[in-house]
Parts: structure tokens; C-alpha cells; sequence
């Protein structure tokens, strides 16, 4: 496929060398899509995006959305789902990424392109109803705080509650019934603060790319970035990558994690990672 435009690249045409333009996450799953392993696909949004974003007043550029349309259809195209379909979702992550590593320092929003009526297709999908409902009131939660700006600990605490209530000790435990009021609690949440659930997977997309382009420029990025000495000439703004869902909270043999093709303590040529099943995002730290 050609160019998508000025500002998104897919993975299969992005250069990995060129680390300012398409930051250190996404060269990484441009390298790994080279070398033939099995990358879900993606698009790449540059920090050249970022950079005019907050050249133009924290406005995005014009026509990136009409590219990030172009670069959806292209994984529609590549993975047989489609964005906002009820019966095959597409469902995307939008993750920040930086020329150098920022650990936890930026945003990323998982599952985006949940709602009511996308989650039955991904529970068909998954062949996991409760799988289903685990990632969307995990999307409504992560994207209430990281996107809409409301308080943790209003998610937190009817998680909280709902373990309780079901004497669920860990979240995998909660049944498919506590993860169904969860959702209804959390959009009751979004409700009273903004008048609406934030259902229009289109809307969630745009808003979690400017959330994302907004965190590069958050107290805590700010901080590290003079704290580690990193420099505009060595990393200018972040990018944005935008790749098909995989779900670590499909089944129990499903997990997230983290895996090295070396040991790192030793060297030694060896598998080395941790992993923790029925579980999805930074569940792993």
C-alpha cells in the first residue's frame, strides 16, 4: 500500500532507523513486522503530527484525521474486522511513543472502539463473554482517566466495591454479572460528568490521538525529560501508534507481559520474560 499521507505511515512502510520521526515503540514493531514475526498490524501517526499539534494551539493538524481514516480501512482491510462493526469490531490500542524510552511517563489507551454494541461482537470473537466485558470496563475506566480526566479512584472504588460484593479476591474472579453492573456504574460516571457515555468509536479514537499528543507535554514527562537531560534535538514530540487489539484477558491461556530474547542479566541466548494470564495493559507491573 502507498502512502497513507503527510503524517501516518503503516508499519510495512516506515523506515525503523528513522527513530525521532516514528519514536522508539514503533520503530521496534517496524523492525519485528521485517523480520516476519507475527506483529498485529498497525499505523503509525509521526511526531511531526505531535509537533504541529502544539504549534497550532493543541489543535490536531488538518487532514491527519482523514489519513488516520485511511490508515483504519487499510487494517480493516488487512485483519477482515471493522471499526464500529457490531458483528467483527476492529478494536485498536493508541500508544505513545517517543525517540528515547519514557517509561510510564506517557499515555496509552487500550480497546479502543468498545461500546455497547461492539462488545457482543468481540465476545463472539473471543468466544468469551466475561473476556468481553473485562476489556470494556477496562476501556471505560482507562479512557475516563487518561482521555476524559476523571479521577482514578472513581473507577477504583466500585471495582472495589463489586470484588466485595462477589468476594472476588483478584479481578479475573469477578463473574460475568459484577463485570455487567461495572460497566453500567462507570457509564453512569461518564453521565453525571459529561451528559453522555462516549460510545461513537470514531470520537474515542480522535480523542485518545490528542490524549495521547497531550501527555508528551504532562508534569511528570516534563519532569523526566529534564531530570534524563533529554533534549528537543533528541526527542521533539511523541508518536502515536495505533495497532489491532490482542487480548491477553481472552481465556486463561491468555496473558500480558514481557518477553527478552536474551537473558539480561547474563547474556545468555535464551528466552527471558514474565507473564501474568487473564490479563491485559500494564496489569504486569
Amino acid at each position: 500500500m502507498g502512502s497513507l499521507g503527510k503524517y501516518v505511515l503503516t508499519f510495512e512502510e516506515a523506515d525503523p532507523d528513522d527513530v525521532k520521526l516514528i519514536g522508539g515503540k514503533a520503530s521496534s514493531l517496524v523492525l519485528m513486522t521485517r523480520l516476519g514475526l507475527p506483529v498485529p498490524p498497525g499505523i503509525i501517526i509521526t511526531t511531526k503530527a505531535c509537533r504541529e499539534y502544539y504549534d497550532r494551539g493543541e489543535k490536531l493538524p488538518e487532514g491527519l484525521m482523514d489519513e488516520v481514516a485511511r490508515g483504519i480501512k487499510y487494517l480493516e482491510e488487512k485483519t477482515g474486522y471493522k471499526l464500529g462493526d457490531p458483528e467483527k469490531p476492529l478494536l485498536v490500542s493508541v500508544r505513545s511513543g517517543a525517540a528515547v524510552s519514557m517509561p510510564g511517563m506517557m499515555d496509552t489507551v487500550l480497546n479502543v472502539g468498545l461500546n455497547d454494541r461492539t462488545v457482543h461482537g468481540l465476545a463472539k470473537r473471543i468466544n468469551n463473554e466475561h473476556g468481553a466485558y473485562d476489556a470494556y470496563r477496562r476501556f471505560l475506566a482507562m479512557f475516563g482517566r487518561i482521555v476524559l480526566g476523571i479521577p482514578e479512584e472513581e473507577f477504583n472504588k466500585p471495582l472495589e466495591e463489586i470484588k466485595r460484593k462477589y468476594g472476588a479476591k483478584e479481578d479475573p474472579e469477578i463473574p460475568l454479572e459484577g463485570l455487567k453492573e461495572l460497566v453500567e456504574i462507570y457509564k453512569q460516571i461518564y453521565i453525571k460528568r459529561f451528559g453522555r457515555v462516549f460510545d461513537d468509536p470514531w470520537e474515542q479514537l480522535r480523542l485518545s490521538i490528542e490524549a495521547v499528543f497531550k501527555s508528551w507535554n504532562s508534569p511528570r514527562a516534563r519532569f523526566y525529560r529534564e531530570a534524563n537531560k533529554i533534549t528537543p534535538d533528541i526527542a521533539d514530540c511523541t508518536a502515536a501508534a495505533i495497532v489491532t487489539m490482542v487480548f491477553g484477558n481472552a481465556d486463561w491461556r491468555s496473558a500480558t507481559g514481557v518477553v527478552f530474547s536474551r537473558d539480561p542479566a547474563t547474556g545468555e541466548n535464551k528466552l527471558y520474560g514474565e507473564y501474568l494470564p487473564y490479563a491485559q495493559g500494564e496489569d504486569a507491573r
